[in-house]
């Protein structure tokens, strides 16, 4: 019986599913090998390697990410890294990043003599190695079935984390799962879950947004929307969901500067987003009206010092790292130092001042050294106003590297171009609920954002030459 054609596919073409992902395989490389970093830590195989008195952690997701990065350089070395020219701008914004992380990591004892140098150097390594993500692509998504079957699988397991989603939010006690009625983790985590359905949404969005132009056919948007919304929804994340409003916005400006948008066009991405936000705002419900008691807004509940509300905690970690930011304003504490002891403990007794009534459990302190958990306001307290400037400006070189080819380029790298713009922003809004953290999916999103716009900007074929 003969399979559908895969999304991605050149007009015209035949053949079955599994054909078409057999006639792309640089692309089904990559996405065979997405699962496992898409997928949290703790439901990887991994091994511990010891240097000194430090362990390195190896998971499964590592070794997936430096054989993508091998199979990318044997294929450079057989066709070319002529491609990689395209990212110059990316590439120039991604070294002055890593190398200002680097820095921070070897001043961060400077700062404060108890920095943990060796375990920060490892996670500094392995934010640098997931990097090898934003180069690997380019070199191997060369056609729009490689970008085809890569988007299609990013799709199929964004679908699988929703479905073990939906089995936790309905009482199955798999995967780490919530209380039944609750938001879900998945396999993932909640803001990792986040990010990974918000990136499937983003397919939806791309396809609404540019209409026919849309080269992957219907069955893909439609499968990554109802997968990534529902998945968006079980995470609760807000953040995901102000990412996902990001990136519409985006979606309706590019393509109404390209080519013009409809009115229906526009109608389509405004109900994806009202209903995707208007979800996670009823399943965050209750979180939401204690914020609003906790702020003064509503009359205040009688609460237990057990009783931690997630957003308050966010307000006081936020507050925590400015106050270490307004202290180190140039350079910041070291990487990763503001989870440390000595980087908050000065602002502690203020922090409790400013925040009466508070949960003394949402205030960091040994044994529950939470971090700022706020890429932007983390980079600040970290890396200083030197690294926060260079965060920023490596999204935007993705961003305006992708929007460029969304302007100016034809249709196939335009829509290449519009999911990794889209893409980028879905992760700066997870990124302000999750802070800097190395080898996770949102790291990997983040770099595999980035690859996506050289890939975009160095031309997508139809066909091998």
């Amino acid at each position: 019986m003969a399979v559908r054609s895969l999304p991605g596919a050149h007009p015209g073409a035949s053949g079955t599913l599994v054909e078409k992902a057999l006639s792309a395989p640089r692309g089904l490389a990559v996405a065979l090998l997405l699962p496992p970093i898409f997928l949290h830590v703790d439901h990887q195989p991994g091994f511990t390697v010891h240097l000194g008195s430090v362990g390195v952690h190896v998971a499964l997701s590592d070794i997936c990410v430096l054989i993508l990065a091998g199979i990318a350089l044997a294929v450079g070395l057989r066709q070319g890294f002529g491609r990689l020219r395209a990212g110059t701008l990316v590439w120039i914004a991604a070294g002055l990043l890593l190398a200002m992380i680097a820095a921070a990591t070897l001043y961060g004892r400077a700062v404060h003599s108890d920095y943990r140098l060796g375990t920060h150097a490892v996670t500094a390594a392995k934010f640098a190695e997931y990097g090898l993500l934003a180069v690997a692509l380019p070199l191997l998504l060369r056609t729009l079935a490689d970008l085809g079957v890569f988007l299609a699988g990013l799709t199929a397991w964004s679908s699988a984390a929703t479905v073990t989603a939906l089995i936790q939010f309905f009482g199955g006690d798999v995967a780490g799962a919530w209380p039944a009625g609750r938001r879900q983790p998945s396999f993932l985590g909640h803001h990792d879950f986040a990010a990974l359905s918000g990136a499937s949404l983003a397919l939806a969005l791309a396809a609404i947004a540019l209409g026919r132009s849309w080269p992957f056919g219907r069955v893909l948007p439609i499968v990554a929307g109802i997968a990534g919304g529902i998945g968006l929804v079980l995470s609760g994340s807000s953040a995901g969901a102000i990412g996902v409003i990001l990136a519409a916005v985006l979606a309706a400006v590019l393509v109404r500067v390209r080519t013009g948008i409809s009115l229906r066009q526009l109608a389509g991405l405004g109900a994806v987003v009202a209903v995707v936000s208007a979800g996670v705002v009823i399943l965050r419900g209750h979180d939401v009206d204690q914020f609003l008691r906790w702020l003064g807004v509503k009359p205040a509940e009688q609460t237990t010092s057990r009783d931690v509300q997630s957003y308050a905690q966010r307000t006081v970690l936020l507050y925590i790292g400015w106050r270490i930011f307004l202290d180190h304003p140039i350079g910041g504490v070291g990487w990763q130092a503001s989870s440390q002891h000595s980087s908050y403990a000065p602002y502690l007794a203020d922090a409790h001042r400013r925040f009466p009534g508070t949960a003394a459990k949402a205030f960091p302190g040994p044994g529950h050294e939470y971090g700022v958990q706020n890429a932007w306001v983390q980079a600040l307290a970290d890396l200083g106003v030197v690294g926060f400037a260079l965060l920023v400006t490596f999204f935007a070189s993705g961003i305006l590297l992708a929007g460029r080819v969304v302007l100016r380029g034809p249709p196939d790298d335009a829509a290449g171009g519009l999911v990794a713009a889209l893409w980028l922003l879905v992760a700066a809004g997870v990124a302000s609920a999750l802070g800097l953290v190395a080898g996770i999916p949102l790291d990997a999103l983040v770099w595999l954002s980035a690859g996506l716009a050289v890939t975009a900007a160095a031309g997508i074929r139809r066909v091998e030459p």
